[in-house]
């Protein structure tokens, strides 16, 4: 064959993320087609709490006139991003909540986030392998064994995965498929399991002016909180393992 077929990509993998970038491509220029003659040099993947500052003050008054465009936008550029795993979707996050509030924000966010996580676990089916085994392979060995430990109660370490900061998102969302995550799992841990995070995320968007900077988002409380959601989530698993060892 000519390549290590667990750390290289073939040609046809290679061209099947081309294509799946080039059609991102596609929709943003035709988003950007549809929008008014106007200077969008303003336009930019948001990096800090200023960028947000910036398109939120920009974008205020097209949300309102061209909202289609502003949203499927948004959320093609959030769906990229997760895709690729490109960095900063908390920052897009952050946006949702300035421009459409608390309730439309967080279901924007949700929606964006699970179609981005789906988009990278069948990406990551297709070509993700030799991506997890050369990044993360101690991780990868660690996500797997407890993977197969859980199998009657999936679901349950899957929420708990999805609302603590346990393993990276990043990192669930490429490697489920290489160890054999179902996806309606995947999918039921990620849309129920982000809700929570999106919610703090968003919220905080509205007060942006507030904000100095991303370690604000997460204070002891949110945190602490998050985790209280996540034991409550894996709590089933524990029972059933304790009632196990006693009918043993």
């Amino acid at each position: 064959m000519g390549r290590d077929s667990k750390y290289s990509l073939s040609r046809w993998e290679a061209a099947a993320a081309a294509g799946v970038v080039a059609s991102f491509g596609l929709v943003l220029v035709a988003v950007y087609l549809s929008m008014p003659s106007s200077d969008y040099s303003f336009l930019k993947l948001p990096r800090s709490v200023e960028d947000i500052q910036d398109l939120r003050d920009n974008l205020e008054s097209y949300t309102s006139d061209y909202t289609i465009q502003v949203l499927v936008g948004y959320c093609t550029v959030y769906i990229f991003m997760q895709t690729f795993m490109i960095p900063g979707t908390i920052f897009m996050s952050l946006l949702a909540g300035a421009l459409f509030g608390v309730l439309r924000g967080v279901a924007l966010v949700v929606f964006a986030a699970t179609a981005g996580a789906s988009s990278c676990y069948f990406l990551s089916y297709l070509i993700g392998r030799p991506l997890v085994f050369s990044l993360w392979p101690d991780k990868l060995s660690f996500f797997q064994e407890q993977v197969a430990k859980r199998r009657e109660k999936l679901l349950n370490y899957m929420l708990f995965l999805r609302v603590t900061p346990t393993l990276p998102n990043t990192f669930i969302n490429v490697a489920s498929p290489i160890v054999d995550v179902p996806y309606h799992i995947f999918f039921l841990a990620t849309i129920i399991g982000l809700i929570p995070a999106a919610y703090v995320t968003v919220r905080a968007g509205i007060a942006l002016g507030e904000l100095r900077s991303v370690a604000d988002l997460y204070d002891f409380q949110a945190i602490a909180t998050l985790f209280f959601i996540g034991i409550v989530s894996v709590t089933p698993t524990l029972i059933n393992k304790s009632q196990t060892v006693n009918d043993a």
